[in-house]
Formats: C-alpha cells, sequence, structure tokens
C-alpha cells in the first residue's frame, strides 16, 4: 500500500491547488471515534469530517442499511420514480422539526443546497428578494451561499461578483460585543439591531428572510444569550419576515438535542438540515411550515441526486441512532465532562480567553492577552498541529482564525475521549507561555 508521503506526491499533481487539506494523511479506514491512516497510524477524531459524523464512523446500522439498499435501488431519481425512502426521510424530517403546525419537507444533497432552497423558497412565499444573514456566519459556497456566506478569505476572495439583495447584521457575540456592552445589562440590545437595519438598510417589506445558525459554526461557535432568538423571531413575526434555521452543523445531536434551536425554545419558520444527518452519506433538507413548502410551482424544487435511495437509507439509520435511548444523554455527558476539563485549563493558561458552546459542541478561543483579547491565530494553528502530529485531529475556526472547535463523533469512548484531553492540554501547555 502506498505511503501518505507517495500518495500525497500523487495528489499535488492531479489534484487542483484551491483544495485545502488539514495535513498529508490519507485514511485507510475509520470506526467510531477513531480515522487509521494508509500508515496504520491511529487519530482520534474530533473533526468527524466537518460535523458530519455524530453517530461515528461506519455505524454499523448506516452500513448495514447502506448495504441492502445498495442492492436494491441506488437512483431513480425521485422525479421520475418515487421510492418510499425519500418518504419516509420526510416524514422523518418534519417530525424532529418543532412547531405545533403542518410541516413538509423536500430533500437535497448538501448544506448550502438546503440553504440556497430555503432562501428560493422563502422568496417565492413571500415575493420579496432581501435576504438577512449574519457577520461571522457561513451558510456554504455555491454563489448564493458564498453571497451569504460572511468570512472572505479562503471562501469569497477572487469569486465576484456576489449575488445580490443580500444583507448583513453583527451576530450576538457576548465576548467581543460588537456594541461594546456587556451581558445582562445589555438587554441583547444586539437583537435590536434589526430594527434598526429597516430603518438604515432596507424596509421590511423587501426582506423575503432572515438566515442564522443558532451557534454559528466557521464563525467560531459564537453562542447567543437565552432572550436573543426569542427576540429575532418576534420582530419577523411583526413585520411578515421567514425566520430560517441553518442547523446544517448544529443538528442531529451536536449540541445534546436533536436541533441546537430547541436549546432556546423558539420554532423556526424553516429548518435546513445536513451533514450529521447522513453519517457520511450526501443528503439535506429543508423542513418547516407547510404553506411555506407549498408556494413554489410545481418542478419549482428539486435535482437530479437530491434524496438519494442510499443516503435516504443512511439517514433513517442515523437518525434512529440519534433517537435511541440514551444517546442524547450520552452526547451531553461528553460535552460536560470536556467543558469541565476546559475550564480547568482556562484557569491555568491565560491564552484561553473565553470557551463557548452547547453540548459537546464546544470550542476555546485563544487570545494574546485576557484583557485586550488580543486574537492568537498563530498559537491556535500551532497548538492544532500539535495536536495532529500526536494523533488528535483538531480543526480551528472564527474570522481570526483563533478558535479550537470540537465535533468528535458522540460514539466516542471515554479512553479515546481522555486521551485526546491529555493531547489538547499538552499541546495548549506546550505554548502558552
Amino acid at each position: 500500500m502506498a505511503t501518505n508521503s507517495e500518495l500525497y506526491t500523487r495528489r499535488e499533481k492531479a489534484v487542483a491547488k484551491g483544495v485545502s487539506n488539514l495535513a498529508p494523511i490519507f485514511a485507510e479506514k475509520a470506526q467510531g471515534g477513531i480515522v487509521t491512516d494508509v500508515e496504520g497510524r491511529e487519530y482520534i477524531d474530533f473533526a468527524g469530517g466537518i460535523g458530519v459524523l455524530n453517530v461515528g464512523h461506519c455505524h454499523p446500522k448506516v452500513v448495514a442499511a447502506i448495504k441492502e439498499q445498495a442492492e436494491k435501488l441506488t437512483h431513480s431519481c425521485f422525479h421520475i420514480v418515487m421510492y418510499e425512502g425519500y418518504v419516509a426521510l420526510a416524514e422523518k424530517v418534519c417530525s424532529i422539526v418543532p412547531g405545533d403546525f403542518p410541516k413538509k419537507a423536500a430533500l437535497f444533497n448538501t448544506g448550502a443546497e438546503a440553504v440556497e432552497n430555503a432562501i428560493k423558497i422563502a422568496r417565492y412565499a413571500t415575493g420579496k428578494p432581501g435576504v438577512i444573514a449574519f457577520e461571522k456566519g457561513f451558510h456554504g459556497r455555491t454563489l448564493l451561499t458564498m453571497s451569504l456566506t460572511s468570512k472572505v478569505k479562503p471562501y469569497k476572495f477572487g469569486f465576484g461578483p456576489y449575488a445580490p439583495e443580500i444583507y448583513r447584521i453583527p451576530y450576538a457575540d457576548c465576548y467581543r460585543c460588537p456594541m461594546g456592552k456587556a451581558y445582562p445589562s445589555c438587554g441583547v440590545a444586539c437583537a435590536d439591531l434589526l430594527r434598526n437595519f429597516f430603518i438604515s438598510y432596507s424596509a421590511a417589506e423587501n426582506i423575503a428572510c432572515l438566515l442564522v445558525e443558532p451557534i454559528t459554526g466557521e464563525g467560531g461557535f459564537l453562542t447567543p444569550p437565552p432572550e436573543y432568538f426569542h427576540k429575532l423571531k418576534a420582530i419577523c413575526e411583526e413585520v411578515g419576515i421567514v425566520f430560517i434555521a441553518d442547523e446544517v452543523q448544529t443538528g442531529m445531536g451536536r449540541t445534546g438535542k436533536m436541533l441546537a434551536m430547541e436549546h432556546w425554545g423558539v420554532v423556526p419558520d424553516l429548518t435546513c438540515m445536513a451533514k450529521s444527518m447522513g453519517a457520511g452519506m450526501p443528503i439535506s433538507a429543508v423542513a418547516g411550515k407547510a404553506e411555506l413548502m407549498d408556494a413554489p410551482h410545481v418542478g419549482g424544487l428539486g435535482g437530479t441526486y437530491g434524496g438519494n435511495p442510499i443516503s435516504c437509507a443512511a439517514s433513517l439509520a442515523a437518525i434512529e441512532v440519534l433517537q435511541s435511548d440514551g444517546f442524547l444523554d450520552r452526547a451531553n455527558e461528553l460535552g460536560q465532562r470536556f467543558r469541565s476539563r476546559l475550564e480547568a485549563l482556562q484557569k491555568m493558561y491565560p491564552i484561553i480567553g473565553d470557551i463557548r458552546g452547547k453540548g459537546p459542541m464546544l470550542a476555546l478561543e485563544i487570545v494574546k492577552d485576557p484583557k485586550t483579547k488580543e486574537p492568537d491565530a498563530a498559537k491556535t494553528k500551532a497548538i492544532a498541529s500539535q495536536c495532529v502530529a500526536n494523533g488528535l485531529i483538531l480543526l480551528t475556526c472564527g474570522n481570526f482564525g483563533n478558535v479550537i472547535r470540537t465535533l468528535m463523533p458522540l460514539v466516542i469512548t471515554d479512553e479515546e475521549l481522555e486521551r485526546a484531553m491529555v493531547i489538547l492540554e499538552e499541546a495548549i501547555a506546550a505554548h502558552a507561555a
């Protein structure tokens, strides 16, 4: 078998330069929370394929469902010849999405497709073109979703012009408040910026929807205070704007609940899902109010591969695992244990400026000085690199590149979690000075 080095040489010759890689590692197999490379070295996976593997690598139930479906039907295109898996998955995601109202769903391939179609639905239903997104938000790499995404490099630089009628307002960031205030005395004034927007940028009569991540993914796992989404949703209802939750990364158990918005008790009009919904297979969905979902004309939604039979089977199996007894309880236990270790580290090492997130979706922000909160991207990169070198796959994020995020499979064992925490602690200690 080829070595990592040999494969990387081939990769350099055949793969486009614009396709990035975390490290020169090539996986040969993976199981649960462990990835094994082509040279036999094991890595604890705290990336999870960027939040795709909440039920772990190659979960037996998912693998069995894929095998069984692959022997029956691999593709027909749901628009041409229908199949039960699509309908069953649509029923399932409608049951997961909160709200005491009739719901419908449509299936697609990726998170970006889900977001893009949610925007299409909202525009069609309201007859209005404008979309409000948030600073530090990430929604994908297509033209429309790239336009919605906030971070310029590497996602947007050189790829313009962008889609029109996209507006942006600051996101709630209690660590670096965009208004220079402090919670809770601020009264969550950042949510009121939405009202100011209608005065200074675009009238509510021009806005179809507001799109928001419950916890920002690429933006650094920013986690709003309890009142934030309630205030945003109330304003949206008041002026007739569709409230869309992008749960692509936060959904399917990542925060200890099936959907992160459950933490705030807020019911979106439309919800976008993907990533861990398919346990590694490409599948996504938009689900929500039936009157919105039914607004576009017949043929206005879809795509050749959307809701592929094998992906539907994988998703149904993954959701069954996620909803099994004790699974989310275990996820929350992981989150509590990991947060307590991070908080202990924060007391020891001032470079950890902030710890945030919900359940096992946690992040720590690395700073040069806890008082000035100056970001330290160099140390963040060094910590992550040392972790990878020592057998822990770890991702960074945030607009300043100074946030370490954890997206470990929720099936990770106690022993694997302990090893991972030791590796992370050693890396932070090594670069804390």
